[in-house]
């Protein structure tokens, strides 16, 4: 199931869930440093790099789409964490991935919007 908003379509599952990706990307493969981005309109919050699924997108394509849209990253594609539900508010389905990072871009397609990002020490 698809449902269109502006700029952007939604894909659902059969469930009903929304279907996302997202990756930890770490800055080697010691994981030892995560990335995290923030947004222009929420600059204090920190979370790791994902978003929606398009339409006949496999998960580990949609995560790394969404690092490089979101981060200026580029990096090889590691093993799925796990698939994670939010159920409460929205429905929501994210596989998430573990990337490590093989290049930092300058100039991304969301820097211009504001976006940040930063690595940050995993204890």
């Amino acid at each position: 199931m698809m449902k269109c908003k502006p700029n952007q379509t939604r894909t659902y599952d059969p469930e009903g869930f929304k279907k996302r990706a997202a990756c930890l990307c770490f800055r080697s493969e010691r994981e030892d440093e995560v990335l995290l981005v923030s947004s222009s309109r929420y600059p204090d919050r920190w979370i790791v790099p994902g978003g929606g699924m398009e339409p006949e997108e496999e998960p580990g394509g949609a995560a790394v789409r969404e690092v490089y849209e979101e981060a200026g990253v580029k990096g090889k594609l590691g093993r799925l964490l796990g698939i994670f539900e939010q159920n409460q508010d929205r429905k929501h389905r994210t596989y998430v991935y573990v990337l490590t990072v093989t290049e930092i871009l300058e100039d991304w397609e969301d820097s211009v919007m504001g976006n940040n990002f930063r690595f940050s020490n995993v204890i």
